[in-house]
Order: C-alpha cells, then structure tokens, then sequence
C-alpha cells in the first residue's frame, strides 16, 4: 500500500476552460519518465485519489500533471481550482509501462496519444533514454480541437534538439487544421496517410507503438496492429506495443 507525501502545488497552469496542469513540489523519488502517481485530496477522513501520468522527468524536480476536468467527477473539479500554496497529497509508489526501459530494441518508436494522453511521451521525449535507443521517434497527437493540442512550444524544442530523429503528426478531428492530419488514427493507420506523413511504416520487424488517451483508440489501433502481424508487449512475452491501463 502506498504512504503519501505532502505536496504543495506551486502553479495552476489552465490551457482553457477544461484543460490544465498543476505543477507540484513534493519529494517523490525513483521513478522513470513515462510513468504515473496518484494525486489526491483528503475528503473528511479520507483521500481521495485518482492515477495521473508525469508530465516531468526526475531531473526536473517539480511534478507536473496534464489532466481534464470531470464535472461530476470526485476529483478533477477540486483539482482544477487549486492555486498555489494549496497542500495536495502525491502517493510515493509511482508506476507504470511506458517507459524506455520496458520497450524492446527496435529502430522505430511510435507514440500515440488522444488528449492529455501526451503527459507520458513528453516526459520520455524530454529524457534522453529515448534518444540513445531507437532511430527515429513519431509522435502522433490527436486531439478533437486546436485548442486542445498542449505543450506545442516543448515540442518545437523537441523537434529543433534531435530534428533527424523526430517526427511530429499534430492531428485534429473535428475542425479543419492546416499543417497536420484530420482524421481518427485507426483510420489514418488503414488508409496509410499516417505512416506517409511520417516517412516510415510501422510493422513487426522494426517497429513499437506506444498508447495513451481514450480506451476507444487503444482498441481500435490494437486491432489494426494485430491484423499486422504484431502482438501486445509483457514482460515475460515481448510484442510490439504497449498500453497502459490506469483508469
């Protein structure tokens, strides 16, 4: 069972009415980039809690957490009007796969995300396991409105750092959007337009996919990748991509 750390948010950083991240100084140690913590609040006698991805890496100190708000949810809206100097609690057993260290040796490491399902792949794009271990990186980011699609200027930086290893797929599906793709990724992963945009195909022999965001994505890529030859990654039986399940 995990113990808690008190954590005091340091900043409350809304991207619009429903979006933000709280950047949290707490003393939460021996995590990897890409994995998860609880964050909670106490209610009377209790905590409650729900698991979010880090946005940060362990050398940046500060914790950062990307999240939506549920109206009727029992914590994101109490989460969301927090403001600095408010206390928070951060479980100290953070968890998770989508880290370097569980992906198999491949050339080519996709990632895939839908919403704030980006939290973890900024944090290993902002490590430098990543970039030591595969070739090449394509992140994929699919959001339904522009308004929705967070951290551009990091990844700009990302790009501008390793621009011979890195392609970026900004994709927006319910309004039009110059510069990126337009349609859901398991519909971009059957017509090919994806992996044009990219330059690279994703396959058994050099490929790992990664996933996060909506359950409906990760079901339906999964099935497009099976129907490829490639099977879900574990750890006593490696494969070619992985998810996470924490909600």
């Amino acid at each position: 069972m995990a113990n808690w750390l008190d954590g005091k948010v340091v900043d409350n950083r809304r991207l619009n009415r429903y979006l933000t991240s709280l950047i949290i100084d707490a003393p939460l140690a021996g995590y990897e980039a890409g994995q998860f913590v609880r964050i909670g609040l106490t209610d009377s006698e209790e905590v409650v809690a729900r698991p979010y991805s880090l946005v940060n890496t362990p050398e940046e100190g500060l914790l950062e957490v990307y999240f939506n708000i549920v109206e009727d949810g029992p914590l994101s809206p109490r989460l969301f009007e927090l403001e600095a100097g408010d206390d928070i609690l951060v479980a100290d057993n953070p968890s998770g796969f989508l880290t370097v260290s569980e992906i198999p040796q491949c050339n080519h490491l996709w990632m895939i995300a839908t919403g704030t399902g980006i939290g973890p792949f900024l944090a290993i794009l902002k490590s430098q396991a990543a970039w030591q271990k595969f070739d090449k990186i394509m992140l994929c980011y699919s959001v339904s409105y522009t308004e929705e699609l967070a951290y551009q200027e990091i990844i700009e930086q990302i790009a501008l750092k390793h621009a011979e290893q890195f392609c970026y797929a900004p994709i927006v599906t319910r309004e039009t959007f110059a510069g990126g793709l337009g349609k859901r990724v398991p519909s971009l992963l059957q017509d090919s337009s994806l992996e044009e945009y990219a330059g690279a195909d994703i396959n058994a022999e050099n490929s790992h996919v990664m996933m996060c965001g909506s359950a409906d994505m990760i079901t339906d890529v999964s099935a497009e990748l099976v129907g490829r030859g490639m099977k879900k990654h574990r750890r006593r039986d490696p494969g070619h991509f992985t998810t996470e399940k924490y909600h």
